[in-house]
């Protein structure tokens, strides 16, 4: 399928989708195909997938879909968006609140003669799935917990010309997001933060394994988009199904060069005396294509320099209104605490988005990751 018709195929599933149209829905899937959905598991026949889609329509009757991006590749398409509605009747049996859902949802679509034959749903619904949860933590979770934290760096890290702080909080026992500061030859400073779509134990187990094939990757010498490209066919070649993860990898070297590469992680923030500079340069989230592509970019670092990473759980934190934390708050929490230390300037961000939250339960992992560069005379 090219890459036309494979917009044209998502621009008609938002429209039926959008339309309620559940019979429109159906003329874009193959008679033997297969959904698969942490709600309602696996069905098969578009008699059975269109009961999952009249049983959303019937849940949220006034849900509207957000189309963010779609990636196509060869047989596959990746549709991420938003779905928004108002719980008038109650999510999958609870009692109805009367205020608005939102939620994240991402399909990962085979195709088949121009026919969907596999469509596979992730999404969290602000915390419905964790809610539906019957399982509670356990010994062997607060094991699990230790032992993700152990594989974090240290809070703070410095060398000669750098200094860096990192901190990850995740919404369960054990989550899907890692960071990592890596000390490379020639003097060089590596730093990356990832995130694996989902979250608990599944999202714990595939990002430290996710971890151990990057580490991998960096050992062999590899800039940015190789060692994310690399990465990438590991993932892919474990089949990990609807599986993907986001990662954002950078060198810096001491003569303040920054090169780096962006697996469709949210852009992290350069800051300088110039303005803030956005990292977007790289490819599509780990683990969906193998034959995904990364650019790498290479930007000139001045002293105070600070480069600002961060997972989804910072910005889309809501509060009781359900008003997201956004981009904007955080580039002024930020840009507000330039003249802290890179502990004290996540401190300060985590301490922001708590206030913004107040009693609203965490419904995603939180990741912060700070760099700043120095000359090397500097004092740390």
């Amino acid at each position: 399928m090219s890459p036309e018709e494979a917009v044209k195929l998502v621009r008609q599933l938002q429209e039926a989708a959008n339309s309620h149209n559940v019979s429109r829905l159906m003329e874009l899937y193959a008679d033997d195909a297969v959904a698969v959905s942490p709600v309602f598991g696996e069905v098969k026949g578009r008699a059975a997938i269109a009961r999952t889609f009249e049983r959303l329509f019937a849940t949220l009757p006034d849900c509207a879909f957000e189309l963010s991006d779609a990636i196509a590749g060869d047989d596959r398409i990746a549709i991420l968006g938003t779905v928004a509605g108002t719980d008038r009747i109650g999510w999958f049996g609870l009692p109805p609140t009367g205020g608005p859902v939102r939620y994240r949802l991402t399909i990962l679509c085979t195709l088949a003669g121009g026919k969907i034959t596999r469509d596979e749903r992730l999404y969290d619904a602000a915390g419905v799935v964790e809610r539906l949860e019957k399982a509670r933590l356990d010994e062997e979770l607060r094991t699990a917990a230790e032992v993700q934290s152990a594989l974090l760096p240290r809070t703070a890290n410095a060398g000669l010309y750098w200094e860096a702080a990192g901190d990850s909080i995740p919404c369960r026992a054990i989550g899907g997001d890692f960071f990592q500061f890596i000390e490379l030859p020639a003097g060089r400073f590596g730093v990356a933060l990832g995130d694996v779509a989902g979250k608990g134990t599944p999202a714990a187990l595939l990002a430290a394994m996710l971890q151990g094939m990057f580490a991998a990757g960096v050992q062999a010498g590899h800039g940015p988009a190789e060692t994310l490209h690399r990465t990438n066919l590991e993932l892919v070649a474990r089949n990990q199904g609807s599986r993907f993860a986001t990662l954002v990898y950078g060198i810096l070297s001491p003569d303040g060069q920054f090169a780096y590469s962006n697996a469709g992680h949210n852009p992290p923030a350069l800051l300088t005396r110039r303005g803030v500079h956005r990292l977007t340069s790289g490819g599509p989230p780990l683990g969906l294509f193998a034959a995904a592509a990364f650019e790498e970019a290479t930007l000139r670092l001045d002293a105070q320099d600070t480069l600002l990473m961060f997972s989804d759980g910072v910005t889309e934190a809501c509060d009781a209104r359900g008003e997201e934390f956004g981009e904007e708050r955080l580039l002024a929490s930020a840009a507000a605490h330039l003249g802290s230390t890179p502990v004290e300037m996540i401190e300060r961000i985590l301490a922001d988005v708590r206030e913004f939250c107040g009693p609203t339960r965490q419904a995603d992992d939180i990741t912060v990751a700070v760099t700043r560069f120095r000359q090397p005379n500097s004092q740390v």
